[in-house]
């Protein structure tokens, strides 16, 4: 990338940026998450780390995104509510800790002990909305949004209608008065808290109920459900929305005896636990960052059964005096940061669009991306379905896109943002002929029966992943097919020949028709470029099964010459004469060479006829077949494929022990019961002699076994000698 088209990308992702974090924060749009926007945000952060000169404090990423809205009276933050920086990895995270410690003040470092270890208070982040909440002696006054973190609108009736947040605090006892006195139950004076406003999973799942009912649209995620109860000016909508609030931060409170709790984080939790606030239960401390990775793995595997919806661990440095030391880089506050759950949608661009034939011979249009972290995985291809989804998309090559895989679920395309185009990207063209045999494409529209679960014959496969398959009238579906009834892509039984030649054992009948059916291959040369993110998605496949397959596929691209030529199906040409072959030419190369010799005059399309007539065991008709076979460009380009995908074809090497036998032609007849013809062609070649398939008078011996045929009776006719098996294996010896 040149510095003008880092430039351009860079003013792009940042017009992205801002116009999705709009739609996020202010819109409450349902089809955009944090994940789209995390995902361009690290492309840009890449992207200034490389070219610095680009770096500008005003840019979107250095603000808190949203705005307040017009319907809602503003409020002025005496606090800012910033947002909190992010982290995807273990590495990232101790990169974190070095900045802050190199950040300190020297004094400070050894006074609280940074130098070696600090102390962290790790609490859940909550997927929901954040907002202040201001009480003043113990009664809960107002309630404000984010907005644009210095401004925020007041949501106050709203909020009250959530039964988690107190109308009224839980007062505590404080300490005598000084010279005597009794202890008395108080609340502080002023108190302000930032927290998060959530929607249960149980109550989200109710709401799409009644509105599928209903026939209203269903919600995607509870955190825009949230919001969008909550920015709305009927608060009997909120209420009915069953929402709840978890506390997180003190950021202002007045009254003696309460600034003890503002010295550590932890200590805000429990006076907010003390006061009637719900605050997390799963949060806690760690006198050391090394062994937080740990806690954070074991969130995860709760994530799913927890009953909020939740997207990482946020990690607060547990000093107050450390955390505000270290102040604000841009919108993110230092001594703060979210170690974020592998996002399900991320961005990425479309380097090519590759078309696979399935064995009903639907054409499946496969994205082909610069690979990238999702769900956990890294993803450098997805399905597409058919042609029709590529032009609902309006999607080409060059585009940058979002992809989604929710857990084991397949990739796909979901979005393409348009506004990033630089004007150089190509448009996908629905192919007239088949890429596999070049075969005549035709549109065909399937209504398929609701009550078949059969995938065969020529009905539509299912489609590769949930949701999103094209319809046409009354819910048919449309897909484009090469009607060539011999298109090799069609073929199963040559699939299953060629990977059992190949002993890929791993890959049986019903995994390789998978395959197909979900667009991952066309041919045998597609296997080779399956990675473990391909399969793993897949139903009934898991990390294990997938490595197995990826293994043993890696494990097999090295195959001798005549396993190779056995594997590309020729007519008539079975393991022996593949051997036959591999004896006589000793090189792929050489082989091509022969069947695609130019015609000589009167001699139809050429081919060496004549060389792979004169191999024992081969008559015209494998000849011509052999010839046929390489004639075909179609066939050149398939071995061309392979070999560009990493298969390795070994010649065929017979060492020559001796020139005992040079200069000498062997014909074998018959039936030899010391040695099979195998075995006696290998010995004679590793002596120096030849061995031919026909008798000639260049011939010098003919080896005779039992029931010898018309070669013999040839021999004797033009006086070529002939051996019995018994003086034959006396002149090898």
């Amino acid at each position: 990338m040149t510095r003008i088209e880092a430039k351009n990308r860079i003013e792009k992702l940042r017009r992205q940026i801002e116009e999705l974090r709009y739609r996020y924060h202010v819109l409450d749009d349902p089809k955009t998450t944090d994940d789209v926007s995390d995902s361009l945000t690290r492309e840009l952060k890449t992207l200034l780390q490389k070219y610095p000169e680009f770096a500008d404090p005003n840019a979107p990423e250095n603000r808190v995104a949203g705005k307040p809205l017009e319907k809602f009276v503003k409020v002025k933050h005496e606090v800012p509510m910033f947002s909190i920086g992010n982290v995807f990895s273990n590495a990232e995270l101790l990169a974190w800790e070095k900045r802050n410690k190199k950040l300190l003040p020297p004094l400070l470092n050894k006074e609280r002990g940074l130098g070696g270890e600090v102390d962290y208070f790790c609490e859940l982040k909550f997927d929901g909305l954040a907002v202040s909440l201001i009480y003043e002696n113990g009664k809960f006054i107002r309630g404000v949004t984010r907005g644009d973190g210095f401004i925020g609108e007041d949501i106050t009736q709203n909020l009250k209608t959530i039964e988690s947040i107190p109308l009224n605090l839980d007062p505590l006892p404080t300490s005598p008065l000084a010279g005597g006195g009794e202890k008395r139950n108080e609340v502080p004076s002023y108190l302000e808290i930032r927290g998060e406003v959530i929607m249960k999973k149980s109550v989200l799942k109710k709401l799409n109920e009644r509105n599928e009912k209903e026939g209203k649209p269903l919600f995607a995620n509870s955190r825009n459900v949230a919001a969008g109860s909550l920015r709305q000016l009927d608060p009997k909508l909120a209420k009915e929305r069953r929402l709840d609030f978890f506390a997180y931060e003190i950021t202002q409170i007045k009254g003696r005896d309460w600034q003890q709790y503002l010295e550590k984080h932890s200590r805000k939790h429990e006076l907010l636990n003390k006061l009637g606030l719900v605050v997390d239960q799963h949060s806690k401390k760690f006198s050391s960052l090394k062994n937080i990775p740990n806690f954070i793995n074991e969130i995860a595997k709760l994530r799913d059964s927890l009953a909020f919806g939740i997207d990482g661990v946020v990690i607060n440095i547990d000093d107050t005096k450390i955390f505000e030391s270290l102040g604000v880089a841009g919108k993110d506050p230092r001594g703060i940061i979210a170690f974020k759950y592998p996002a399900e949608r991320a961005t990425t661009i479309v380097k090519d669009i590759k078309i696979n034939v399935g064995r009903t011979g639907v054409l499946t249009p496969l994205a082909i991306f610069e690979p990238t972290l999702v769900a956990g995985s890294r993803v450098s291809k997805a399905t597409l379905h058919n042609m029709d989804q590529i032009e609902r998309l309006d999607l080409r090559i060059g585009d940058t896109v979002v992809i989604e895989k929710a857990g084991d679920v397949i990739p796909k395309v979901v979005e393409v943002l348009t506004r990033m185009r630089t004007g150089k990207e190509k448009k996908i063209k629905i192919p007239e002929y088949c890429p596999a045999c070049g075969g005549k494409v035709e549109k065909k529209i399937t209504t398929p029966d609701p009550s078949s679960t059969r995938r065969g014959g020529n009905e539509l496969p299912s489609p590769p992943f949930g949701g999103g398959v094209p319809k046409g009238r009354g819910g048919s579906s449309v897909a484009f097919y090469c009607i060539n009834p011999k298109c090799p892509a069609k073929n199963e039984k040559y699939l299953e020949h060629f990977v059992s030649v190949f002993e890929i054992y791993e890959l049986g009948p019903k995994i390789l028709r998978r395959f197909k059916d979900e667009g991952l291959i066309t041919d045998a040369a597609d296997i080779f470029t399956l990675t473990k993110e391909d399969i793993v998605p897949l139903e009934r496949f898991g990390e294990k099964s997938a490595e197995n397959i990826i293994n043993e596929i890696e494990n097999k691209k090295k195959i001798t010459l005549s396993k190779f030529l056995w594997a590309l199906g020729i007519l008539h040409v079975g393991e022996e004469t593949a051997r036959d072959l591999a004896l006589h030419f000793g090189t792929l190369e050489k082989l091509i060479v022969s069947a695609r010799q130019p015609a000589r005059p009167h001699e139809g399309a050429g081919g060496d006829l004549a060389e792979i007539d004169s191999i024992e065991n081969i008559g015209p008709a494998v000849s011509k077949s052999v010839i046929d076979y390489f004639q075909d460009k179609n066939n050149l380009n398939f071995i061309k494929k392979l070999e560009k995908n990493g298969v390795i074809v070994e010649s065929y090497k017979l060492k020559t022990k001796s020139h005992k036998l040079s200069g000498l032609t062997f014909v074998l007849t018959g039936t030899l019961s010391q040695m099979s013809r195998e075995i006696a062609k290998e010995r004679i070649i590793s002596l120096g002699g030849k061995v031919a398939g026909s008798v000639s008078k260049n011939t010098s011996y003919v080896v005779a076994g039992v029931e010898s045929g018309s070669k013999l009776k040839n021999a004797e006719k033009l006086g070529v000698k002939v051996l019995s098996e018994k003086e034959f294996v006396n002149m090898l010896d």
